[in-house]
C-alpha cells in the first residue's frame, strides 16, 4: 500500500488503475447513537463497525460492504442494516478430498487383481485405467466379488503396487484407510502427509507409531499443536514455567504415547528406546508458537489440530523443513476452535487442496471411528 500511495494522501483516495476506482483509508468515527444503543462498549470490532456505518451514512447512493473473516462481526453489522460479505480469496473450492473415503472399484477384471497378487505391481501404462484417473500417491480399493485388493499408485517407478498390511510400533491398522495412512507414512520417498477424519479414526497414533518405527531414519521425532482451547475458551493464566503451562494442552499427544507404551511390556526394548529418546531429546512434544525461524533436518514433524491452523503458518511451518525432514499434518475440518477459520479456509484444506498430485504428498482421509464402539455412534450421532 506504501508503494501504491507514493507521495499521495489516503485522505484523497490514491487511484488503482484504468477504471479500477480509488483506496480510501477511513479513521476512526464517533459512535452513532444506533451503535451506543446495540453495542456499549467501545472495543476495536466495534469501532470498525462504527466506520462502516458511518461511510454507509456518507454515500447512501453507494453500495458498501463490510468485509471480514470475523463471523461475529458480520452478524453484528447486518442487524445494523450493513451489507458483508466473507474473505473469499483464501477459501478452497472443492473439498470433497476431505469428505469422501478411499475410492473403491467394483467388478474389477480379475485377471488384474490375481497379477496384482502375484507380482506385487503393474507398469501404470498396462494398468487398465486412465493415468489422469491414477495421480501420484492416490489410494484405491479394487473388488470383483470376494476377491480385493489395496492398491497405491507409485509415482517413483511408474506403477500400480499392492498395499500389504503393515504393523508400526506395535499399532496394527484395522481398516483400509489406516492400511494406507501407514503405508504413507513409512515411505521414506513421500516427505509431505495430511491425513484427516473425525476423531478416533487413529490419525495421530498411526502418525506417532510410524515415527517410532523409523525413529532410527530420523534425528529427532517432533509432535506439536497450535495452542487453542475447546471453543476457544481460554482457561486463563496458568502456574509454572513454559512446560508446566503448555503441559494441559499436549494431553492429546501424550495419552497417544501411552497407547503405544502400553502395547509392551514395562522392561520391553521398546519401552527403553521411547525413555532414552524423551532423555536425549530426541522424541519432543511441543506447541507451534516456537517453530518460527527453526531449521528442521532428518526429523519427523508431526502437526495434530492442523485444521486450526490458518494457511499461513501451514506454510510457514513447511517452509521449517530441511534435508530429510518428513511432515506429517492430521486435523478433522468439523473441529475447527478457531473464529476466524471454517471447513474452507483452514490450513488442512488449504494444504490438501494445493499439494494434491505432487510426487512427495499423499493424502488419506479416514472414516471409521476405531477408538471405541462409544466414540464412534457419538461421533455419528452427535
Amino acid at each position: 500500500m506504501d508503494k501504491l500511495a507514493g507521495e499521495q494522501l489516503f485522505s484523497e483516495g490514491v487511484p488503482l488503475g484504468k477504471d479500477k476506482g480509488r483506496l480510501f483509508i477511513a479513521t476512526g468515527k464517533p459512535f452513532p447513537t444506533v451503535m451506543e444503543e446495540s453495542f456499549s462498549d467501545k472495543t476495536p470490532d466495534h469501532r470498525i463497525l462504527s466506520i462502516a456505518l458511518f461511510i454507509h451514512e456518507k454515500f447512501k447512493e453507494r453500495t458498501v460492504i463490510l468485509i471480514s473473516k470475523d463471523i461475529n462481526l458480520r452478524m453484528k453489522a447486518k442487524s445494523l442494516g450493513l451489507k458483508t460479505e466473507d474473505y473469499e480469496n483464501d477459501k478452497v473450492k472443492n473439498i470433497e478430498i476431505l469428505y469422501k473415503g478411499v475410492e473403491t472399484f467394483d467388478d474389477f477384471d480379475p485377471e488384474v487383481i490375481d497379477l496384482l497378487y502375484k507380482t506385487g505391481a503393474i507398469p501404470r501404462a498396462k494398468f487398465p485405467m486412465n493415468p489422469a484417473d491414477t495421480p501420484a500417491n492416490q489410494y484405491f480399493i479394487l473388488r470383483n466379488n470376494n476377491q480385493s485388493v489395496l492398491i497405491w499408485c507409485d509415482h517413483f517407478t511408474d506403477t500400480i503396487r499392492r498395499v500389504e498390511k503393515h504393523t508400526a510400533f506395535g499399532i496394527e491398522p484395522r481398516n483400509a484407510e489406516q492400511t494406507f495412512s501407514l503405508n504413507a507414512l513409512l515411505n521414506p520417498d513421500i516427505k509431505l502427509v495430511s491425513l484427516s477424519g473425525k476423531a478416533g479414526t487413529g490419525k495421530t497414533l498411526l502418525a506417532l507409531a510410524a515415527a517410532l518405527q523409523q525413529n532410527k531414519m530420523y534425528k529427532q521425532i517432533l509432535l506439536a499443536r497450535p495452542i487453542v482451547p475447546l471453543s476457544n475458551r481460554d482457561i486463563g493464566f496458568l502456574p509454572g514455567d513454559v512446560k508446566e503451562k503448555i503441559g494441559p494442552y499436549m494431553l492429546p499427544l501424550f495419552d497417544n504415547l501411552s497407547v503405544i507404551k502400553n502395547r509392551f511390556g514395562a522392561q520391553s526394548k521398546e519401552i527403553n528406546v521411547i525413555e532414552d529418546m524423551q532423555k536425549r531429546d530426541e522424541l519432543l512434544i511441543t506447541p507451534l508458537a516456537y517453530i518460527r525461524g527453526r531449521s528442521l533436518s532428518d526429523a519427523f514433524f508431526i502437526v495434530d489440530e492442523a485444521q486450526n491452523l490458518t494457511p499461513h503458518e501451514v506454510k510457514t511451518i513447511i517452509t521449517r523443513a530441511g534435508e530429510g525432514t518428513k511432515i506429517i499434518f492430521t486435523g478433522d475440518v468439523h473441529q475447527i476452535d478457531s473464529p476466524y477459520l471454517d471447513m474452507q479456509s483452514n490450513g488442512l484444506a488449504y494444504l490438501t487442496d494445493k499439494m494434491k498430485g505432487q510426487d512427495i504428498f499423499a493424502h488419506v482421509n479416514l472414516i471409521k471411528g476405531e477408538r471405541s464402539y462409544l466414540a464412534e455412534l457419538a461421533s455419528n450421532l452427535l
